[in-house]
């Protein structure tokens, strides 16, 4: 079916009284808008679905979250009725329509004879990825964009593990949605009436309350082991972080911490931070304010559904400084590492996972303790899905992380969570300002120790049908014009990741490694209309490295710019 015809069918089966219907009226006419909106179905996916809300087979709305809803729920009715009665948890972020969305997704579970838990309001991604272990239920729903700009939403899906699916259950997923009548296939349930029946539980606060437990229960030191007075600074970025983030401050005994007052409650159009990532240091403006006059030593952030993490922290010269997601994760890793040693509690077979375009500075750490770091491909539905091989092979799970400021600390929370990462980040500041230390002077120490690394990781935004396009075009003209030299480096090895490598799946990525030993690594987004870059190199000092990193991504850069 073309695009005109497409629109023609929205046209045609929407009722006159429906918004999506006066949204069509109204870009009649506008022949590249309409082609944006309907030149492709929102694909379904191991990251499920995410788009723009709005009008359009290839856009959010409740004709779209409609048929994937349906085609999952026949996907768990197609294996047994003892998953059915197991059922799915459903959770939502503060975004436009997640509320609706969550609804109109737990109607259509309960209408396929499905059992649904839902939660009473918004809740973080990981606390729903706990929840599903929790309840044992077969899968778990997030209707979230994750850190996305105000005009996305999105649909995470989840299984029994609760990892994010597998390639596997995605495509047999897929199967089923690709195969639903959107305009007569879709069975629903209103959801008072399925919540009445029994279809539906809300879940109490006990829940929230065992999540947290669980988090907590991760410290490494407490009590007069930390300086519990920090003053520190913490920002949800108008998300679901606010109310579980100063419960587990307060639980903690933090006595000096403030929360960004005009990014505290749940904002759909983050009003006070625009395009609310915490990877992008401009998100952190209302912190610093803040932080200045607080006086705070650490600054932290999650975004909208509190699954990413990121913290500014005082230079030598009492400035804010951003750190990137790799930076955090060595402070996160050597503080795991560090504190389990003098704790007498790191075990044997101790293991730590990272991503493929996570920096290798942690594998030196981990190695130097003695501990094994498993590698996998983006995405903690990779990294946490280790896990059970972990336990399986007789290794002790640590910590997990990738360098897009995702961090997944607890073994039972398979999926990156920015409560329990917070905590950890804020337990280290008080720790070592007891023994008259910042965390800059932790992370220079680890530089000194280790070596100094260089981490820069740019991308290139290409929005549409073209964008998407020129993507594709600038990975194909990567695979197929790989440097012999980079930066007057030699390029030594050369890994790529679309056909599988070692036991991992395909993925869209390669990998180029130098004989100075700097390496980079080239992706298209999964969930994002961009091309990604990850640059790494090491120096005998912080500016040997910077500009060596320099030097080889403007080439690669005059490299890929010139794919039109």
């Amino acid at each position: 079916m073309d695009i005109k015809a497409r629109y023609d069918e929205w046209m045609t089966n929407l009722k006159d009284n429906d918004p999506l219907k006066a949204e069509l009226v109204a870009i009649a006419g506008d022949d590249a808008d309409i082609e944006d909106r309907f030149y492709k179905d929102l694909s379904f996916g191991t990251a499920g679905l995410r788009g723009k809300v709005g009008v359009g087979t290839n856009r959010m709305n409740f004709i779209t979250v409609g048929k994937a809803t349906q085609g999952v729920a026949e996907y768990i009715v197609s294996t047994g009725r003892d998953n059915m009665n197991k059922g799915v948890v459903i959770a939502h972020d503060p975004r436009h329509f997640s509320k609706e969305f969550s609804k109109l997704a737990a109607g259509i579970f309960a209408a396929n004879g499905i059992k649904v838990y839902t939660f009473p309001d918004l809740r973080p991604t990981p606390e729903l990825a706990f929840m599903i272990r929790r309840l044992h239920t077969v899968s778990g729903i997030n209707i979230t964009a994750s850190h996305n700009p105000r005009e996305y939403n999105g649909y995470k899906a989840y299984w029994d593990d609760g990892c994010q699916v597998s390639e596997e259950v995605a495509a047999a997923m897929t199967e089923k949605i690709n195969a639903v009548d959107i305009w007569k296939g879709i069975k629903t349930m209103d959801f008072d009436r399925a919540v009445s029946e029994g279809m539906i539980t809300v879940l109490d606060e006990k829940y929230d309350r065992e999540y947290l437990d669980k988090i907590e229960a991760m410290a490494i030191h407490s009590g007069d082991e930390l300086d519990l007075s920090i003053p520190l600074v913490y920002t949800p970025l108008n998300g679901c972080g606010s109310v579980p983030f100063r419960q587990m401050m307060d639980d903690r005994g933090f006595n000096n911490y403030m929360i960004v007052p005009e990014q505290a409650d749940p904002d759909p159009d983050f009003t006070t931070v625009g395009y609310p990532n915490p990877e992008d240091p401009k998100a952190f403006r209302l912190s610093e304010e803040h932080g200045r006059k607080f006086g705070a030593e650490l600054l932290m952030a999650t975004d909208p559904d509190a699954d990413r993490f990121a913290i500014e922290i005082r230079d030598d010269n009492g400035d804010y400084i951003p750190l990137n997601g790799n930076q955090t994760g060595y402070l996160l890793v050597n503080y795991v590492l560090e504190g389990h040693k003098d704790a007498g509690t790191l075990p044997e077979k101790g293991a730590m996972v990272k991503s493929i375009v996570t920096s290798t500075l942690s594998d030196i750490m981990a190695n130097a303790y003695g501990v094994k770091m498993f590698e996998t491909l983006t995405g903690f539905k990779n990294i946490c899905g280790k896990i059970p091989y972990l336990q399986s092979h007789g290794y002790k799970y640590l910590f997990g992380y990738e360098e897009s400021v995702g961090y997944a600390v607890c073994e039972d929370i398979r999926d990156k969570d920015g409560i329990s990462a917070g905590m950890l980040v804020a337990e280290a500041a008080a720790y070592y300002r007891k023994q008259g230390k910042t965390l800059y002077d932790v992370l220079q120490e680890i530089y000194e120790k280790y070596g100094f690394f260089a981490e820069d990781e740019p991308n290139i935004i290409l929005d549409g049908i073209s964008g998407a396009e020129r993507i594709q075009r600038m990975m194909k003209y990567f695979r197929a014009n790989i440097p012999e030299s980079v930066a007057g480096y030699k390029v030594e090895k050369v890994i790529d990741h679309i056909n599988g490598y070692e036991d991992m799946m395909p993925q869209n990525a390669i990998r180029i490694y130098l004989e100075n030993g700097a390496w980079f690594a080239v992706r298209p987004s999964g969930t994002e209309p961009k091309i990604k870059f990850y640059f790494y190199a090491k120096g005998e000092n912080k500016e040997e490295a910077l500009a060596v990193n320099g030097r080889i991504k403007d080439e690669i850069f005059g490299l890929i710019n010139g794919v039109e």
